[in-house]
């Protein structure tokens, strides 16, 4: 049922689902861009309308009363970004006990423009040693997708080339906070 309404409202907006998810039971997938309130509610009508069940990070004040049980219920996994020590080798272990387990992160980390993309979903994937599948929300095509996977990785530098080949013509809803598909540059 659900499935069916979310599928109905997707076509509804307007929006085409381009899925080709891969075969396997545990992966990392990354969502981008993030730049709108929307991408929320818009990717997760596309997951339920193709029964993919995920599981997502959120700050833990989004799962107090009267949302938490309805955020939970769609897959969310509160963290406290002040205690969130060892957050991915948490994750990892998720992974090691799960005999299935899709886990979504945007990589921005924000739907603010930043001069760099945050990589636990690299650490993540390689502590768990699953692939990455890169997932779009394209608002000029009104496409949301996933098409591309691959295992990352002892090259950070060279994956990341690819990621950001894959999402050069895929822009968010506000174009002009797309954030740069690069590491952060260290300070010295």
């Amino acid at each position: 049922m659900l499935a069916h309404l979310s599928k109905w409202l997707l076509t509804a907006l307007g929006w085409e689902i381009h899925a080709n998810f891969p075969d396997v039971k545990k992966y990392v997938i990354i969502a981008a861009p993030h730049t709108s309130n929307w991408d929320f509610p818009l990717g997760i009508m596309a997951v339920k309308a193709v029964k993919l069940d995920v599981h997502w990070i959120g700050k833990h004040t989004i799962f107090h009363w009267p949302f938490g049980w309805f955020f939970r219920t769609l897959g969310g996994i509160p963290v406290d970004r002040e205690h969130s020590l060892h957050l991915i080798q948490q994750i990892a272990d998720l992974f090691e006990n799960s005999e299935h387990l899709v886990f979504a992160l945007a990589p921005e980390g924000t739907r603010s423009k930043t001069d760099h993309w945050k990589t636990g979903f690299y650490h993540i994937a390689r502590t768990a040693n699953v692939p990455i599948a890169l997932g779009y929300l394209d608002f000029g095509k009104k496409q949301v997708g996933v098409h591309s996977t691959f295992y990352p990785g002892d090259d950070i530098e060279a994956d990341f080339k690819v990621i950001r080949e894959y999402y050069k013509n895929k822009h968010g809803k506000n174009p002009e906070n797309e954030s740069l598909i690069q590491l952060q540059h260290k300070r010295v």
